[in-house]
């Protein structure tokens, strides 16, 4: 069985390496054997653990390892050959060293590595539960939407199978050019499969799911709302949403009064924004959150007596379904409004693009020769339809 999995992310500082580290404390606590990570360039965990945490699974406690990922050494193990192919084939071209050497690496591949420490750990099959603490939202939404981008990237940078290697030789030689050798070849092909495998896990709505952690302050709660958006415009689940550090009851009449009128006017627009997911909360402590003793707080906080590993909110956040002649494609996105939304359908791609973000979405083999015969948006979600219309008779 695979182990289930759950990633955390967040504005920086919101606590989301606290939350990551209660959270797998807890998992441990219940006999499962659990592996904490970071895929944070800036790693808090060891801090956080009490603990120094290397690239590999270190343990922690009895059921428990936790793990700061390398993106540097992640990279070299996945990408040096095929980088040392590409830059020698720039320099053949009259490219200076120092820019092919960047032209090598396509910007986000390193922190890209760093997520494939979940399929490994997938393979694996020694853990029970991966907790991922994720770098803050902006990087892990361009991480998530990645693997797509660099399926594309490696595909129009290596367009050759074995076979055509043979064929592009003679060709190759009389331009001067460096061909890959066929080894070569199978690791990229072999790395495409291990992105592909990746991304199949990430979409795993039965085993893995990402949890939206914020304090209750409107610029964080902001944000939350638009990586929301964007994870499911991506197909990705969210099964629970976590706001952290609220000020307690204790303080009112106090300095912090004020604050915790203004945190408790936004929590309702976080309860009236996320329904139907789950709301977990947690109050803000009087001393950081470090240690065992804390993290077991912090999860009595947001769990009580429940599994922490549970999904909390099963669905799907894209969906197909086909009627005879008429197929609809269906897409959450809340938080966003229809103006903001436009459409392209390109071969077999339907290219949605809200504000910044572009999501390609490919089409089911039926629908790439037929355009989208109607585009709907209400209550946040996105549904467009497909006809077989059939010609008029003569």
């Amino acid at each position: 069985m695979p182990p289930r999995t759950i990633l955390y992310t967040g504005k920086g500082g919101v606590g989301k390496t606290s939350v990551a580290a209660a959270t797998a404390r807890r998992c441990a606590a219940a006999g499962k054997r659990t592996v904490v990570m970071s895929t944070d360039p800036a790693h808090s965990l060891s801090d956080s653990l009490g603990t120094e945490l290397g690239p590999d699974p270190t343990e922690i406690a009895p059921n428990l390892w936790g793990q700061e990922v390398l993106a540097a050494a992640e990279m070299r193990r996945n990408w040096d050959r095929v980088s040392t192919w590409l830059t020698g084939l720039l320099l053949s071209q009259g490219v200076d060293r120092l820019r092919a050497e960047e032209l090598t690496v396509p910007p986000g591949m390193d922190e890209l590595f760093s997520l494939l420490q979940i399929k490994r750990h997938w393979d694996a099959d020694e853990f029970d539960v991966v907790i991922v603490d994720c770098a803050p939202s902006g990087e892990t939404l361009r991480l998530l939407g990645f693997p797509e981008v660099a399926q594309w990237w490696v595909k129009k940078a290596f367009p050759w199978n074995r076979s055509l290697l043979g064929a592009a030789a003679p060709l190759a030689r009389a331009l001067e050019l460096p061909l890959p050798d066929p080894d070569l070849m199978d690791e990229v092909d072999l790395l495409l499969r291990n992105l592909l495998a990746m991304d199949e896990i990430l979409r795993d709505h039965q085993y893995c799911s990402i949890r939206l952690v914020m304090n209750p302050d409107r610029m964080v709660v902001n944000e939350a709302r638009r990586t929301f958006t964007y994870l499911c415009l991506y197909g990705y689940q969210t099964d629970a949403v976590v706001v952290n550090r609220i000020f307690p009851d204790e303080v009112e009449g106090t300095y912090f009064g004020a604050w915790r009128d203004h945190q408790a006017a936004q929590l309702v627009a976080v309860e009236q924004g996320f329904s139907p997911i789950p709301i977990l909360t947690s109050r803000y402590f009087e001393e950081e959150v470090i240690g065992e003793e804390m993290h077991e707080r912090l999860s009595r906080e947001l769990y009580g007596d429940e599994a922490p590993d549970q999904i909390y909110h099963p669905g799907l956040a894209r969906e197909v379904t086909s009627e005879g002649d008429r197929t609809v494609i269906r897409l959450l996105a809340p938080f966003v409004e229809k103006e903001e939304i436009n459409l392209q359908h390109v071969g077999d791609e339907l290219v949605i693009t809200i504000g910044d973000i572009r999501r390609t979405v490919i089409l089911p083999s039926g629908l790439a020769q037929r355009e989208p015969s109607r585009a709907a948006f209400e209550d946040g979600t996105l549904e467009i339809t497909y006809e077989d219309v059939q010609p008029t008779p003569a």
